[in-house]
């Protein structure tokens, strides 16, 4: 006969189907290693990933927004997989699309908000300067939205030429650009500047009307036609 009590079972038994319980009961309730645990699971059938999920949200500066935006390159450098990689990037282009889409609803200039919160999403955290133009037609809806560059930590080169050459292309009537400053510090640099300027006085000579040049970056932003600058 044998008396030998049972192996233990793993403490993580059980717990992603709770999690996932709890996730879908009050969603906004999961902390976000939670949420990154679970996007975690389908890469790995077994084992617990909480203690992975805080380690690379601690890699991240514990911020879940710079996770998502981190690029592939960052991700690996984490000591991520591809496989891990996948659901972390369709999160972010998940978001993007669903922000992008309320551009869609109304003009863009009477729905100001929905462009503050997509470009924060598609690029307010992103670890290098990338540089995007919204095409606009005649009522100031959304033609075509572009990532025309992308840079450095510090610095995107952009031709104000080839923006308006663009713009002609696709029959736009107006533009709003959009570029990040990964630093967090979103006040224009003399270089930003006169390149807003250039590119308003190239598209100005065509009927192409600038309205805005927004510097986004950790969630706070700033404008430049609202500061006076343009």
């Amino acid at each position: 006969m044998n008396d030998a009590a049972p192996p233990e079972k793993p403490h993580h038994t059980g717990h992603r189907a709770r999690l996932r319980a709890r996730f879908l009961e009050a969603p906004s309730a999961v902390p976000d290693y939670e949420i990154l645990e679970m996007m975690l699971f389908a890469a790995n059938p077994r084992g617990d990933m909480k203690t992975e999920a805080k380690r690379l949200l601690g890699l991240f500066g514990n911020s879940f927004a710079r996770l998502l935006n981190a690029d592939r390159a960052a991700l690996r450098a984490a000591g991520l997989t591809e496989a891990q990689i996948g659901p972390i990037v369709l999160a972010r282009e998940a978001a993007t699309r669903l922000t992008r889409a309320d551009l869609a609803e109304k003009p863009i200039l009477s729905n100001w908000q929905a462009l503050l919160d997509y470009v924060q999403v598609a690029q307010g955290e992103a670890p290098v300067e990338q540089f995007r133009v919204l095409f606009l037609d005649r009522k100031n809806a959304l033609l075509k939205d572009e990532l025309q560059q992308q840079g450095t930590i510090d610095q995107t080169p952009v031709f104000p030429r080839e923006v308006v050459k663009r713009a002609l292309e696709l029959g736009a009537s107006a533009l709003i650009l959009v570029h990040n400053h990964p630093s967090g510090d979103v006040k224009p640099s003399r270089a930003d500047i006169e390149m807003t300027k250039q590119v308003r006085d190239a598209a100005k000579a065509l009927g192409i009307n600038l309205h805005d040049h927004v510097i986004v970056g950790r969630g706070r932003h700033a404008s430049l036609k609202s500061m006076g600058l343009i």
